[in-house]
């Protein structure tokens, strides 16, 4: 495996991890304070955490010069088909009575994982360190 590939999973966990703590804190916040049910307060916690990711991972892991509206795009149409399985997979596991947060975690880091591979071979295929350095 080339270094710049490891770089690039080096920083796409740190910034996956503070993309996850935005997740968890804002589901925590929509589960325990506003009582809200799993999925919504997974959905929003989610989109929150999308937003985050993207944005940081475009611009200093890809380091991408990409279009972000294609980008984002293609990032979306990854999104559609997870966020309604995995919404629609922990909505049964919560009516079979699993924890919400093993349900989230498990959720995390199936994302985490598949997010990653979407990036680097879908979304930034041939669009890696196209980005300039501002003077």
């Amino acid at each position: 495996m080339k270094k710049e590939s490891i770089i690039q999973m080096i920083k796409f966990t740190a910034f996956s991890i503070s993309a996850g703590v935005i997740q968890v804190a804002s589901f925590a916040l929509l589960n325990e304070l506003l009582h809200l049910m799993y999925w919504p307060a997974y959905l929003i916690s989610l989109i929150l955490s999308i937003i985050w990711n993207f944005t940081l991972n475009r611009e200093f892991t890809f380091k991408s010069a990409a279009n972000i509206p294609v980008a984002m795009a293609k990032l979306l149409c990854f999104y559609l088909v997870f966020t309604p399985l995995s919404t629609w997979l922990g909505h049964i596991a919560e009516g079979v009575g699993i924890n919400d947060y093993i349900i989230l975690a498990v959720t995390m880091i199936s994302n985490f994982v598949l997010e990653f591979l979407f990036s680097k071979f879908i979304i930034y295929k041939n669009q890696e360190n196209t980005k300039t350095k501002k003077k």
